[in-house]
């Protein structure tokens, strides 16, 4: 793998191009593009021409952008595409019932990536997007994850310093262990205005045909007079759905001793 003088690979390099976008740079001309990513100008620009050969940046006038065969290439074999596709349907239906935002994440490193989102009408404040991330101790998508997945894995999460972000964010380890178990015990978890002062997020985990919890789903409401009851019941439901059509046969107790 050829490097560049810096002992950057090819592939960290066109890496850092393609991460340059993201939803609030969604074209960017080729010396933003240089900047951004991090590199010489002359890198940048051969870069581009060799990613828009191969439709990977569609250029639109002097602006570049994403291809669209990178959509198609990465829809083809990602892991998140069946459960998308499961998912959506009884997302709607939580969304009809609710009448709030509602969200499908997956735990990616110490991220919780959002794969799919349903809005709505409602003023409540909602910052997740499609392929953004927000941190896993801030959002009740990552709390359910976290408290589902392997012990080790949350040891080593419990380990890292954590950010806050506002006066209600939890960042000390022995409070998170507490928490981590009290959403095991109850099946959900419920967070109050940790990132969003005016939102309350409610979440619960999705299991695929090992018992493994691979999703949350969550909606956000308003953190005063939110639905909440009704926001369990009907996420429940949906989440029960979600996992049956992913091969889960299994009952929350048994995730809940898988994960212990």
């Amino acid at each position: 793998m050829a490097n560049s003088p810096s002992g950057d690979s090819m592939v960290h390099r066109l890496v850092r191009v393609i991460e340059a976008f993201d939803g609030e740079h969604r074209t960017l001309s080729a010396a933003e593009l240089a900047r951004r990513a991090g590199l010489p100008t002359t890198t940048a620009y051969r870069l581009v021409e060799e990613l828009l050969a191969e439709s990977l940046l569609d250029r639109d006038g002097r602006r570049l952008r994403l291809g669209t065969r990178l959509w198609e290439l990465v829809s083809r074999g990602s892991k998140v595409l069946g459960l998308r596709e499961a998912a959506l349907p009884f997302m709607e239906d939580v969304q009809s019932v609710v009448g709030h935002h509602t969200v499908l994440g997956i735990l990616d490193q110490n991220e919780v990536l959002y794969i799919e989102r349903i809005g709505s009408n409602s003023s409540t404040i909602n910052i997740t997007k499609v392929a953004g991330r927000l941190p896993v101790h801030a959002t009740s998508t990552g709390l359910v994850l976290m408290a589902f997945g392997p012990a080790d894995a949350q040891e080593t999460f419990l380990r890292r310093r954590l950010p806050r972000y506002t006066d209600t964010t939890t960042t000390d380890p022995d409070e998170l262990r507490r928490r981590l178990a009290e959403v095991r015990q109850m099946g959900f978890c419920v967070m109050t205005g940790a990132i969003v002062p005016e939102s309350t997020g409610v979440a619960v985990p999705v299991f695929n045909a090992e018992g493994t919890a691979i999703a949350g789903l969550s909606v956000v409401i308003p953190r005063a007079g939110g639905p909440l009851q009704t926001s369990i019941s009907a996420l429940q439901t949906a989440a029960r759905g979600i996992s049956r059509a992913l091969g889960w046969d299994g009952t929350l107790r048994d995730a809940i001793r898988r994960s212990l």
